[in-house]
Order: C-alpha cells, then structure tokens, then sequence
C-alpha cells in the first residue's frame, strides 16, 4: 500500500477501499470511538492513534514509519487487495452482488487473539455501548496506563483475579467466563497461538471448552481475534437472510472469504428488513 510519512504523520493512499466508520462501528472491535470530527481515536496493544480520511488518504496522526510498518499495517490488513475479494464474492453467487454494493470500505482488522475472545465473550447478549463500557472499564482497572488510555490486560493478569474483582465492570453473567478463559488460555489448555493455523473444526471445538462460549463467540474470536477469514458468525440477521433472500447459501459455499461475505450480508439484512423476514 501507498504510504508517506508527513508533519501529520503516516498518509496512506487507499481511496474507498478502507471506510473508518463502516470498519470501526461494524462490530468487529470495541475500542474506537469516534470523535466529533469524524476521525477515530484507538488503542492498539500499547499504541494510542487518531485516524482521519482526507480524500483519498487515511492519515494515522502522529505516526511514525516504524509505528506503520510494525503495527499498522498488518492491524488495518492493508496488504490486502478488498477489491479483488469482493469481485470474487460476486462470482460465487450473483446474488451476493446487491449485498457486496450495499457497503463500500469495510476491512478486517488483525486484533489480538486474547483481546478479541475476551471481548466477544463480553459481547453474549448485549450491545455495541454496553460492550465498549466493560471493556474499558476492564482495561482502566486492570490494564497498564499509557498515552490516553490503558492496555487491555492479560490472560494472565485476569487469571489471578476472582469473579468478585471484576465486580466494577459490571459485567454480571459474563465475569466467570472472563475468568474461565484466562486460566484456560494461561494453562495451555486453550492453545491460542496454534489458532491462526490450525483446523477450523478443532480451533471451534476448542474453544467452545471455555465456560460460556458457543458457536457464536467462537466463530467470531476465529474471525476477528486470528482472522480466519472463513469463519462465519451467525445471528439472527444472519440466519434470517440464508433463509429467504440468500436461500441456497451457505458458509461453505462461501469459501475462504466468507468471513467478509458475511459483512456484507449482514449489513444488506439490517438495510433491507423486509426481504430477509422468515415467511
């Protein structure tokens, strides 16, 4: 990808193939928040950012090439080519071609795989806001302080904490799965590093060993926390679309992109309810 470093810091020359607001807000991630100047304020690992679009640039303030090139890059996926996948999306089925059109710059972020399963255990019937509240309240209680923030903690810092600790989070049913994943993962018995390459049934299998994770949360870990691409998680928009506008569609149809396919499908369901309602 096109880059230069400047006074504002890293400019990145990528036109409409990366939409700060249609990646950030999609659901993916729970630690940016947009400012009321329409860019994006973030921590990632130990790096605070503020990103904005100017034209055809994405401007990642006050960054360096160091920071670009070992965090950035892989983080926002921007070796990437989306347009190429969304062309190959439309040719396994024309029908994708409406849900594909429906939503310009959505990319797949490259988050931290502890960060991402602890988040989407946190996301088990809730909300974006109510989300992003816990997980900050976990980072700002547990985690290290650093420019503008703190670092979500980890595995092992949760491990030794009890269920009574995490009481400021305010995370009710939620705190003994937190708990439960981080002992499994410190102990080894949930191998998180073997996840970004191992196979998918095996990964889903174990991570569904965790106390409180299902189909759901571990199809999205695998998606967002290790960015298997053909993982797909499934809601009720999701199960709605296969099964009236999408009929005949299904995840293994949708090969090693169906991960991003399903983006589409999901934002295409939200945008037209009435064609994807269960008759």
């Amino acid at each position: 990808m096109e880059y230069k470093k400047t006074e504002r810091g890293i400019e990145i020359k990528i036109g409409k193939c990366f939409d700060l607001k249609n990646t950030f807000d999609c659901g993916q991630c729970f630690r940016w928040n947009e400012n009321a100047d329409g860019s994006f304020s973030g921590i990632v690992g130990e790096k605070y950012a503020k990103v904005f679009r100017d034209g055809d640039f994405v401007v990642i303030q006050n960054a360096t090439e160091s920071d670009y090139k070992n965090i950035w890059e892989n983080y926002f996926d921007l070796e990437t080519c989306y347009d190429d996948i969304r062309k190959e999306i439309v040719l396994l089925d024309s029908r994708l071609e409406c849900a594909v059109e429906s939503i310009d710059g959505i990319r797949l972020l490259n988050q931290n795989a502890w960060e991402a399963l602890c988040s989407f255990i946190i996301s088990q019937n809730n909300n974006i806001p109510r989300i992003k509240g816990i997980v900050e309240r976990l980072c700002e209680n547990f985690g290290d302080k650093i420019e503008n923030g703190y670092t979500f903690p980890s595995a092992e810092r949760i491990a030794k904490l009890s269920v009574d600790d995490l009481a400021p989070l305010r995370a009710g049913f939620r705190a003994r799965y937190i708990i439960d994943a981080s002992r499994k993962v410190l102990s080894g018995e949930i191998d998180i590093e073997k996840m970004h390459t191992a196979d998918m049934e095996e990964c889903r299998k174990d991570l569904m060993k965790i106390t409180g994770v299902g189909a759901k949360v571990a199809e999205c870990t695998l998606l967002y926390g290790f960015h298997r691409l053909e993982a797909f998680p499934v809601d009720v928009w999701i199960k709605k679309a296969l099964a009236t506008f999408f009929n005949g569609i299904s995840p293994e149809n949708l090969g090693q992109y169906a991960g991003i396919a399903q983006q589409y499908i999901f934002h295409y369901s939200r945008l037209n309810p009435e064609l994807v309602q269960a008759k």
